[in-house]
């Protein structure tokens, strides 16, 4: 089965680096064009010009997903530059140091929720506005693993994956009739360039270990997952959180 996009536009948020990037690229290959945001405007300028090598349209922009007036503006200049807006991947995200959580410091909360949770309501709002009027859509957040379950030192990452799980699924049930599906997408631990460089690799192989497969993900993998639930090959999916994990939560 060919997954294919042509006709569509869709909109990467976080779309300049790792998961993002990968996902942004798989969407332009199969024919949308493609929107992306990111802090890094150098990096979301490199994706534009991979996206356009592949004979695609794309905007870009940078945009503080916490932010309601540029999720807006971004989002909007979108639907003008490419005429219409089917498929939303809110991927931006962030992390936070592995504590227990006496540990974790207020500065620490509130930027995660900020981005990770807000950021999702905010993009995933702005969305709805836009494709409730057109009666169809189809929105992917990015949640994780951790959002299905947990170890220790990463109480705040997993409370703010958490609500994404929960938003998504009942967001879902409220938009089932309007012609618009949202799903989640739960990776486990993947071989982002981020990941690499920032962690050992006795801390690969231990996050390696905590999927059966005993390996980490590749950007590529999440990207294929991202291509089917954004595809029609999922019309009969919502609400769903979609794990690609190496069997993690199966455990």
């Amino acid at each position: 089965m060919e997954l294919r996009l042509d006709g569509k536009v869709a909109l990467v948020t976080g779309g300049g680096k790792g998961l993002g990037r990968a996902c942004a690229l798989a969407f332009a290959r199969a024919g949308a064009d493609v929107a992306i945001c990111d802090v890094d405007e150098t990096a979301a300028a490199a994706v534009k010009a991979e996206i356009e090598a592949a004979n695609q349209r794309c905007f870009t922009g940078s945009c503080n997903v916490s932010s309601a007036a540029e999720v807006k503006e971004f989002f909007h200049g979108a639907v003008e530059a490419l005429g219409s807006l089917d498929i939303t991947l809110n991927n931006a995200g962030v992390s936070a140091p592995i504590v227990p959580l006496a540990e974790t410091e207020e500065a620490d909360f509130d930027r995660l929720m900020s981005v990770n949770l807000k950021g999702v309501w905010l993009c995933l709002r702005e969305a709805l506005r836009i494709m409730e009027p057109q009666g169809q859509g189809n929105i992917i957040n990015m949640d994780s693993a951790l959002g299905r379950r947990t170890f220790p030192g990463v109480g705040l990452y997993v409370s703010s994956k958490f609500a994404v799980a929960g938003l998504t699924r009942n967001t879902a049930i409220e938009y089932a009739e309007k012609g618009i599906r949202i799903n989640a997408m739960c990776p486990g631990n993947v071989a982002t360039p981020l990941l690499v460089s920032s962690t050992t690799e006795e801390m690969q192989g231990i996050l390696a270990d905590q999927h059966p497969m005993k390996r980490l993900g590749t950007e590529e993998e999440i990207a294929n997952l991202a291509l089917f639930l954004a595809s029609d090959a999922s019309s009969f999916m919502t609400g769903e959180l979609v794990a690609a994990d190496g069997g993690w939560t199966a455990l």
